[in-house]
């Protein structure tokens, strides 16, 4: 299985440049032989929005959702922007292609309203959290805040994925001693790291780079394996298509060696999770 990642600088509020920049990008990966392409967070339009958002929104049946599906016939992608519904509600979406269709749509959970963080002054919530059936096996996809809740992550786990797909706008923020990196890059590749080893699963991390208002993201896209080996790494700061085959029997040979899913609980944690509720809210 052949996985690309595709590290854009996407152009803030330039949705045709964006979108043209995917259909390039789709081609390239395509002609390289891969499975899966996973672009960024709000890979179609930019992060800091604001009010941009409401001029460059789409519905799922929109023409340029319909260009990419056909675009990604014969491999599946990743792709993310700002959905509209049909009573004017706005998420921050991302959107599972395959067979030329949208398959999966997420909408981030979790939004950021921390330090330079606005997401929920201008976007809703999603409210599910689900793995689905891809043609290469089960898959769980996050946008970039959910990955930094367990939770979330237990759910898509215990819900079967084998595939763990983070796509982020992550801004480079505090500089570890001796500035050689980032403490948001520092602490993104740890999370990555623990999560495919304690649920022995593949990691996808795809994040993007270039400047918005004197923001810089910091790329470093990776995908991680189910014993927590890094496969393969994006360089820090510029654009690339990283294109990594990787081995799917691995799932296999690390969970028989490290059997934690097979042990997990889940009754327990209902169980409990339910006490902590009554407990708190009464309920």
């Amino acid at each position: 299985m052949k996985i690309a990642l595709a590290q854009i600088a996407p152009k803030l509020g330039d949705l045709p440049s964006n979108l043209a920049l995917h259909l390039e990008w789709i081609r390239q990966a395509k002609q390289s032989g891969c499975d899966l392409v996973v672009f960024p967070e709000l890979s179609l339009t930019g992060y800091f929005l604001e009010e941009l958002a409401y001029h460059v929104c789409l519905r799922l049946d929109s023409p340029e959702l319909g260009q990419l599906c056909e675009a990604a016939r014969g491999t599946s992608a990743v792709v993310s922007f700002v959905e509209e519904t049909s009573d004017f509600h706005y998420f921050i979406s991302a959107a599972f292609i395959e067979d030329g269709a949208i398959k999966h749509v997420h909408r981030k959970v979790y939004l950021p309203t921390y330090g330079m963080f606005t997401d929920q002054r201008y976007f809703a919530e999603g409210d599910r959290i689900r793995a689905f059936d891809a043609g290469f096996g089960r898959v769980g996809l996050l946008i970039c805040e959910d990955f930094w809740h367990n939770s979330a992550v237990s759910i898509l786990a215990a819900d079967g994925a084998n595939y763990l797909i983070n796509v982020s706008s992550s801004p480079g923020r505090g500089v570890v001693t001796g500035g050689r990196t980032l403490g948001s890059s520092d602490a993104v590749e740890m999370l990555n790291r623990m999560y495919a080893q304690f649920f022995t699963s593949f990691v996808f991390f795809c994040n993007r780079v270039g400047y918005e208002d004197g923001i810089n993201f910091w790329g470093g896209s990776e995908v991680i394996g189910p014993d927590g080996e890094c496969l393969a790494k994006a360089p820090y700061f510029d654009e690339q298509l990283l294109c990594v085959e990787i081995d799917p029997s691995a799932l296999r040979r690390v969970r028989i060696n490290l059997p934690l899913l097979r042990d997990e609980k889940l009754e327990l944690t209902l169980r409990e999770y339910q006490r902590i509720l009554e407990q708190r809210f009464g309920r």
